[in-house]
């Protein structure tokens, strides 16, 4: 099984190297349109390899579904630290009865041998 997925990697590597040989004119990002940079005053713009744009992209993409996820899973999150609290009480709870019990059961012996020692004798 490791070999497959160190295979897979190794796929995966030769993929993103290939596209990105064959992806490496510059390209320029700006922050905002034109016009609307000229009328606010903020021109930013970089020049970037194709290929970092776009890895950037699924990289960016990659994160945020991570992050969408946490949030969407957090309620189940929550959840789960509740059952484990509770079922830890409930343990405790159940060591303390059979500890209880357990003292009981051996007075109650002592106790019933002492009744019919009474009623023999």
């Amino acid at each position: 099984m490791r070999a497959i997925r160190y295979l897979f990697l190794l796929l995966l590597a030769i993929c993103l190297v290939v596209v990105a040989m064959a992806n490496r004119q510059d390209v320029t990002l700006n922050l905002l349109p034109d016009e609307l940079a000229s009328f606010s005053g903020i021109a930013w713009s970089i020049e970037l390899p194709l290929y970092v744009v776009g890895f950037g992209g699924i990289l960016v993409g990659v994160l945020l579904g991570f992050f969408w996820e946490w949030l969407r899973e957090s309620k189940y999150r929550s959840q789960a630290s509740r059952q484990r609290r509770e079922a830890a009480k409930l343990k405790r709870e159940l060591d303390k009865v059979k500890a209880d019990k357990h003292k009981t059961e051996g007075r109650d012996e002592i106790l019933a041998l002492l009744e019919t020692d009474g009623k023999t004798g």
